[in-house]
This record gives C-alpha cells, sequence and structure tokens, in this order.
C-alpha cells in the first residue's frame, strides 16, 4: 500500500540527502523504505538499490537487523518493538557496520508521522555519528578505572550510573546491584539521613557536594571517606551529569579521633593544674586557656581569645612585658617574668609567668606554652620584709650614719660629706686610695644611703679571679661556652641588676673585659660569654683601685675612655698617716670588737703602745691597724692592753697622698690641654675636645675649672689683614 504520494517523497528524501547525518524513513509496519545519501555511501549500496529511491521492497524491518552489531541486536528489537507496538518515539545508540565491514556508533532516534486523522503515515528517523565521543567515553572509562580512587558518575536527577573498578572491589558488588544505594546496605545507617538530605539539597541547587560519611566495605567492615560531588553542565548552564570522587580518610580520621582523646585527656590534666596555663600561636595569639585561668578572668574561651592581653596587665607592668616579649619571639628562647594581672573582681594579683616555645624540625616555633603561678603573697611577704629592712636601717643609721668608717679627722669627714651628697645620685663613683683605707666601706655606705638600697651590693675583686675567667664572671657565660661550662651560669652584672656593682681592683683587668665593661656603661647592656643575647641591665657601678690610673693611662694598661666613665664622681680615700687623730678612737673600737669575741676585758691601753701606734706611718692603713689589734688581743693576758712593737716595722716608705693626688692632677691637665689645643679650644661639638677624649662635655668642663686650665689661650687668635 502506497503511504504518501510522490511530490511528497520526493521532497522528504531531498530533505533528508542534505542533512550532516544519517537519514532514513520507514513503512508504518517498520520496514525500512528509504535511507539518503550519506546511510547509502556508509553501507555501500549499489547506485540501483532500492532504498536509494524510497522503493519499498515490502521486507519486514527486521531483515536490516544484521547491518547492526550482534551485541546490540537484542536491545534494538526491544526498542523498536516499543515504538511499533506504541507508535511514539524512541532512541538507542548502537552500532552500524559500515561498507569495509567497520562499526561506529550512533545515536539514532525514531519519529511517528501522521496524517491529520491521526494514521500513522510514516517513520522518520536519524542516525548521528558518536563513535568519537564513545571512544573517549571508552578511554576516559579506562583512566578513572587506573587512579588510585573511587569514582562514580550520576545522572541529573541523582541516579547512579557508573562507578569505576575501584568502586566495585571495595563494595564487592555489581553496578545494578549498587544502584538502589538508598536501601541497601553501602551506607552505614547513622550517616544515610544526613547523605540524602545533602545529595538532595546539591541537586535542587546544583551546588557542589560535599560530606564525610562512613561506606561499608565488601567484608563488612566500614571505613571512613570524603565525598566530593561536582555538576557538568551543558552550554545553557543546565546539570547533564555529576561526577563523585570519594577518597578514604579512614586512617586521618582515626589519628584525629586520638589526637582529640589525647587532648581531652591533656585538657583535664591541665584544668587539674593550680595555675593559670595557656597555649599561645607563634605569634602568641591565644588558642586555649586551662578552666583555673577562664576562672580567674571570669571569662570564656571564645571570649578569652578576644582579649588583648595589654587590657589584663597592670599599666605599670605593660611596657616590661612588652618588651620580654618581643626578645622572646626574636631569640626562640624560653623565659620568665613576674607581672600583675587583672581578675574578674578587677583586682590585680602578682604572678611569675614561665613562657616556653615549641619549635618543629626547622626551628620555627609552633606553640607557646605560658603557666603563670599566683605569688601574690610571697610578694606581700617581700614588701613587708623591705618595709622591716627600711625601718631596721633608718634605725642603724641614727645611730651610726657609716657604720663602721670609724674617726671624726677632718680628712674622713670631707670624704663622708662627698659619700652623703653622691648616694642619692646614680652617679659612677670612682674611689681612689691606698690599700687597706677602706673603700669597700664607703662603696656599701653609699649603696646603702641610695635608692638602690633594696636591691643586692654585689663586690667583685678584679685582681682576686684570674684573667681568662673575668669575663664570665662578671657577663655570666652559656652552657658550652668552654670546657667546664656544663651549664648557663648569670654574671655578677645581671646578679646585681637594680642594686650596685663594687668593682674593686678595677685597674687589674685586661684590655678586652676594659671594652665590655665600657660598653655596658655607655649602652647598659652586655652578651654572656658564648652567647648571642643582649641582655639589658639597670647597675650603679662603684669602681675602686690602689694604682694610678691616670699613670695606667699614660702606659697603655688602661683605657683612657673607660677611665672618664669611671671617673665621673671621684673620692680619694685618706690614708691613716693623714688621719692621725682617729688612731685612737679606731683602738678603741678594734679592742671592743676583738676583745668581746675573744671574752677578755681590758681595762686601760698602754700610754707607750698608744704613742707608738700613733707614730707609726701605717703603710696597710685601717687594715693593718686592725690586724695589730685583733693579734694583740689574743696574745694579751693581762686587763692592760699592749702591742708588741716588733710587728710595727719603720722600714716602710710611703710616699704621700698628697704627691700622689699631685702626680695625678698633672697628668690629667697635660692630657686635657693636649685635646684643647688640638681642637683650638672647643669644648663640645664633632672636633672638641670632649669627643677626642670621649667623655660628656660636662665632666671635661668640671675637671677644666677644677684643674684651672685657661681654655681661651688654645682657640686661635685672629690675623691681621694688610693695608
Amino acid at each position: 500500500m502506497r503511504i504518501m504520494n510522490d511530490s511528497l517523497a520526493a521532497q522528504l528524501q531531498a530533505t533528508l540527502n542534505v542533512i550532516p547525518a544519517l537519514g532514513w524513513y520507514a513503512a508504518p509496519r517498520g520496514a525500512l523504505t528509504f535511507v539518503n545519501e550519506r546511510s547509502a555511501d556508509y553501507l555501500g549500496l549499489p547506485p540501483d538499490h532500492p532504498l536509494r529511491f524510497g522503493i519499498d521492497t515490502g521486507a519486514d524491518w527486521d531483515c536490516h537487523i544484521p547491518l547492526l552489531h550482534p551485541d546490540d541486536h537484542d536491545e534494538t528489537r526491544r526498542v523498536w518493538a516499543n515504538c511499533l507496538k506504541t507508535g511514539s518515539a524512541g532512541q538507542l545508540i548502537f552500532r552500524v557496520r559500515d561498507a569495509r565491514g567497520s562499526y561506529r556508533s550512533f545515536i539514532s532516534r525514531a519519529e511517528p508521522i501522521r496524517a491529520g486523522d491521526g494514521t500513522l503515515l510514516y517513520w522518520i528517523g536519524i542516525n548521528v555519528d558518536i563513535e568519537e565521543r564513545k571512544q573517549a567515553e571508552e578511554e576516559l572509562r579506562l583512566l578513572v578505572n587506573g587512579i588510585g580512587a573511587l569514582v562514580t558518575t550520576y545522572t541529573a536527577d541523582g541516579e547512579l550510573e557508573f562507578g569505576n573498578q575501584q568502586v566495585l572491589d571495595f563494595f564487592g558488588k555489581t553496578l545494578e546491584e549498587m544502584k538502589d544505594w538508598r536501601n541497601n546496605d553501602t551506607i552505614h545507617p547513622d550517616d544515610l539521613g544526613h547523605i540524602v538530605t545533602s545529595w538532595t539539597h546539591s541537586l535542587a541547587t546544583g551546588s557542589p557536594y560535599d560530606d564525610v560519611h562512613r561506606y561499608r566495605r565488601f567484608d563488612g567492615a566500614y571505613r571512613w571517606f570524603r565525598s566530593c560531588g561536582r555538576p557538568s553542565r551543558d552550554g545553557a548552564g543546565r546539570v547533564i551529569r555529576w561526577y563523585v570522587l570519594l577518597t578514604d580518610i579512614d586512617d586521618i580520621k582515626k589519628a584525629e579521633e586520638k589526637l582529640a582523646e589525647q587532648e581531652r585527656e591533656l585538657r583535664q590534666v591541665l584544668d587539674l593544674a593550680p595555675q593559670l596555663v595557656a597555649v599561645l600561636g607563634p605569634n602568641l595569639e591565644r588558642l586555649y586557656a586551662n578552666s583555673g585561668a577562664l576562672a580567674y578572668f571570669g571569662t570564656n574561651l571564645d571570649g578569652w581569645r578576644r582579649t588583648d592581653i595589654g587590657s589584663e596587665v597592670h599599666p605599670d607592668d605593660l611596657e616590661r612585658v612588652r618588651a620580654a616579649s618581643k626578645r622572646g619571639l626574636l631569640t626562640r628562647c624560653a623565659y620568665e617574668m613576674e607581672k600583675r594581672i587583672r581578675g574578674s573582681d578587677e583586682t590585680y594579683r602578682w604572678f611569675l609567668a614561665r613562657y616556653k616555645p615549641l619549635c618543629d624540625n626547622q626551628g620555627q616555633v609552633t606553640r607557646w606554652y605560658v603557666a603563670c603561678t599566683d605569688i601574690e603573697d610571697r610578694k606581700r611577704a617581700e614588701e613587708r620584709l623591705q618595709e622591716e629592712n627600711v625601718a631596721l636601717r633608718e634605725e642603724i643609721d641614727k645611730t651610726s650614719m657609716f657604720e663602721e668608717i670609724v674617726g671624726t679627722s677632718p680628712a674622713l669627714t670631707a670624704v663622708l660629706s662627698r659619700v652623703s651628697k653622691v648616694a642619692g645620685s646614680d652617679s659612677t663613683v670612682l674611689i681612689t686610695g691606698e690599700t687597706g683605707t677602706g673603700k669597700e666601706l664607703v662603696a656599701r655606705a653609699i649603696h646603702r644611703r641610695s635608692g638602690r638600697s633594696s636591691k643586692a651590693f654585689v663586690a667583685v675583686n678584679c685582681a682576686a679571679i684570674p684573667r681568662e675567667l673575668i669575663a664570665s664572671e662578671l657577663f655570666g657565660h652559656e652552657k658550652g661556652a668552654f670546657t667546664g661550662a656544663l651549664q648557663r651560669r648569670l654574671g655578677r652584672f645581671e646578679l646585681a641588676n637594680g642594686g650596685t656593682i663594687f668593682l674593686d681592683e678595677v685597674a687589674e683587668l685586661s684590655p678586652d673585659t676594659q671594652a665590655a665593661l665600657l660598653r655596658v656603661l655607655q649602652e647598659r647592656e652586655l652578651e654572656r660569654v658564648g652567647g648571642r643575647e643582649t641582655i639589658h641591665v639597670d647597675v650603679r657601678v662603684i669602681a675602686a683601685t690602689n694604682r694610678d690610673l691616670i699613670d695606667a693611662v699614660a702606659s697603655g694598661t688602661f683605657r683612657q675612655d673607660l677611665f672618664y666613665r669611671l671617673n665621673v664622681f671621684p673620692l680619694e680615700m685618706p690614708s691613716l698617716r693623714d688621719r692621725k687623730q682617729d688612731i685612737p678612737v679606731l683602738v678603741e673600737y678594734f679592742i671592743h670588737r676583738y676583745a668581746r669575741k675573744a671574752h677578755k676585758t681590758f681595762r686601760r691601753v698602754n700610754k707607750k703602745t698608744l704613742d707608738r701606734l700613733q707614730s707609726y706611718p701605717w703603710p696597710g692603713n685601717v687594715r693593718e691597724l686592725q690586724n695589730v689589734i685583733e693579734r694583740s688581743v689574743i696574745v694579751c693576758d693581762t686587763d692592760e692592753f699592749t702591742v708588741d712593737e716588733s710587728w710595727l716595722s719603720t722600714g716602710h716608705k710611703v710616699e704621700s697622698a698628697g704627691a700622689l693626688s699631685s702626680k695625678r692632677s698633672a697628668y690629667e691637665k697635660a692630657i686635657i690641654e693636649d685635646a684643647l689645643r688640638a681642637s683650638g679650644g672647643q669644648v663640645f661639638g664633632p672636633a672638641g675636645a670632649a669627643a677626642r677624649l670621649r667623655i660628656p662635655r660636662s665632666t671635661l668642663e668640671s675637671r677644666i675649672r677644677a684643674l684651672r686650665i685657661n681654655k681661651s689661650r688654645f682657640r686661635p687668635r685672629p690675623t691681621m689683614g694688610h693695608r
């Protein structure tokens, strides 16, 4: 039966011949009636084949099945049988053999064409070559099967369509068995509801899917996976497929759980600690505080993290705290400090804060651990003790202004008057005088009457320490700085921080130590032996010597700049020869002291002995007198005190203090005049005499006045011009 007229058939054939695909139409019963030129050429039909001309051969459509790949026969029969039965359109993918016997993949779509009354006139179809796409998909499938991860794809509606070999191996199921994933056992029951909710949201919004949950392995064990789903879109932006990557994170998850458990245990331990404990980041940013700290501040962890540390520290301590933190960050070394911290009741308490860094393998700080111990009671006790000490000192000062400095001679009184004036300042003092004149006693008197009296007084005999150890003794050393340095040791300057250091026999220092001492005097900072950390110290220096430092400067054994740094306020102790009228008082003082220790009583001093003591020149000064008295107390068996005259040798030849002083002054005057001459009489400025001598201008002006130097005579005279 003819289904369409020749004119319509000719138009349809012409249309199908111009489209860039394999076109065809078929009779209502499905038999192929016409193929366009592309189809005929692809199939290798002869030029006179009826299908080229739209001639109905009367053959059943099933006779064309052999043109397809054998594996596609059954699916093709099923789809087209359904189209013929229902009269509805159909689509499938199959492979068609070409003229050379090779197969290519096509997607075939058939549409029914009907008359106005609904009568089926014919079927029209288009086969689009998708061989390249199928090959790309196969290559992608092979690639996906080759990667070490579980990969699945889903339709736009969220139905599973593909799983790589790793997926099939992990679950031990076929793809068909896995498709109904909502109702099978592939997902942990506790995670299923959450997954369905998240997946439904992503399907509805097109937003990426990212979740962590457990999947059941083929052996029944559950493992944690991170599931990341990303949509693929067409040119119009519509989602056409979902790609999902499953990454096994079970080991990471278990490690995190173990770490979390350890952290919980650690926090329980820290919460029991009686200190305020905190964990800070590499730049001291706040991370964690124990319950004791949070209770003290009256806040929770989030509130504590948002609080600036400056708001909790006492304003008077803030600058010191920031300086210590800055040094800690630079040196990456543990440190400790005392500071006052405000609590929830708005009152401040003293704490000893210890900071310890945790470093990685590269030496970079990853954490700072801080423990603050309450020392409020200790500080209160120290303050009470200090107040008691001050009161006791004041009581002592009422009875003896200078304690063991005994005498009322004009020479001694003049020195003690200057001591009273300089004690209250922080000026460096240089005490000179012969051995045994009491230089350390004067140094201690200066310290006791200064604002530093509550801090340490540290005395160092520079002549008694080997030269190779003096730097370590003064400035400290780090562990391993030299053989025998088994641990870090603080030097005398650090021990005297805030107080006074007394450097006796300062002229015996080596040149290197002199240079280091000059730095402390100028910059108020030092470095331990073997260390690189700069340590700031606040120490008052009192130096003493029995040598002539002017001569030492002239001979090159003592630095001139250090001499002027030490000689800010000179004090010269008079010899006992210059204060003979004090000898009876000193004799009485020492007899009383040593007789009490020896449980002896003396009613009088032998007159001849006293005369002999007053006429003796005392080259060893007060110390020699003290030794003679102590020795005599021991051997004297009567109630009359006598001294063996053989102990008082007259073979000593002592240069008078006036001669020594005159010699020093002359040499100092010559040095200053040379500097004024070189600077043209100018005292200050870059080229002035003070800069040349490396001493403060005020010190030089004071010495110029004391030595009666006329500085104007060194200024250049103006020249007269020619007429």
